[in-house]
């Protein structure tokens, strides 16, 4: 599962070359291919008009993205990178699969969109649609301050969220080919209310402990692999729990494994990878499950 080939979606205002200049360190992975995609969605390009779609503005926002991706390409040519180019009219999460599956990526990394809650509600998300339509892992990169420099390296030291489900396997043998670029990992289970069945303190610690002993052996796995990993227990709701770890963990990013639901269930209900990607504050890599 190593990371060569990288697929960088920007809109370019939330989403800079700042960021992939952070993930250099995937080279250490493997890393030496970059392909550049920036989806122009007619819908949006009329409404920010206040007009009907109009060719010229298409052609005039191509020609923006182009004279982005050129100068970004030679940064990345004089790194040794190779590079390549999308500049596509169409739906946001089709245009991504579709690049994804057309130059069989690694990791796919793009930006959250904020949207209103109406239209969250009536058009979904479309990170939710990606996640579930691909089967190559999504990186959403959110910057963890609105001003102030990026972590050096998002994956230095991650935070590794898991429920013992063939999910979160899946995300364990993820960071394992990592390790080449992991300085050290935290390792959380959150244990939900519901999961304490005893009501006396001792009932409580055992359940703790249960938990406590799940995450030493699973440290202790990732140690004989080289990574350095330490385990932590959590109690409360799932998302907030995982983000408040990160914070005193002092995180460089969550690590999670996405099941594959069904999507309707997803938009009008609530998921680990969902809340996770529109709550935390914290860049989020979502490893979904195999094929098959």
């Amino acid at each position: 599962m190593d990371i060569k080939k990288l697929l960088f979606v920007t809109r370019f205002d939330n989403l800079r070359f700042d960021a992939l200049q952070s993930l250099m360190d995937l080279k250490k992975a493997a890393l030496n291919h970059v392909v550049f995609l920036n989806v122009i969605e007619r819908d949006k390009v009329a409404m920010r008009r206040g007009k009907g779609y109009e060719k010229s503005a298409e052609i005039r926002l191509r020609e923006k993205a182009n004279i982005r991706f050129i100068d970004w390409a030679e940064t990345l040519f004089e790194q040794g990178m190779e590079v390549g180019v999308y500049i596509v009219v169409g739906s946001f999460a089709g245009q991504v699969i579709q690049a994804a599956e057309k130059e069989s990526v690694d990791l796919i990394v793009l930006s959250p969109e904020k949207k209103g809650r109406l239209e969250q509600l009536y058009s979904g998300s479309d990170i939710t649609e990606i996640v579930h339509r691909s089967a190559t892992p999504v990186l959403v990169y959110k910057y963890l301050a609105q001003k102030g420099p990026l972590a050096e390296n998002p994956f230095e030291k991650p935070l590794l969220a898991t429920n013992w489900s063939a999910a979160s396997q899946r995300a364990i043998d993820y960071l394992k080919s990592l390790k080449s670029v992991i300085r050290e990992v935290d390792v959380v289970h959150v244990a939900s209310e519901k999961d304490l069945k005893e009501t006396s303190a001792m009932g409580i610690q055992k359940t703790r402990k249960e938990s406590r002993q799940k995450l030493d052996a699973l440290c202790d796995e990732l140690e004989d692999c080289g990574i350095t990993a330490k385990p932590h227990v959590y109690i409360g709701g799932t998302v907030a729990e995982i983000d408040k770890a990160a914070r005193e963990c002092q995180s460089s990013m969550i690590i999670a494994g996405s099941p594959r639901k069904r999507l309707w269930k997803d938009r009008w209900g609530t998921s680990i990878s969902k809340g996770l990607a529109e709550q935390s504050i914290f860049p989020i890599l979502l490893i979904p499950p195999k094929e098959g």
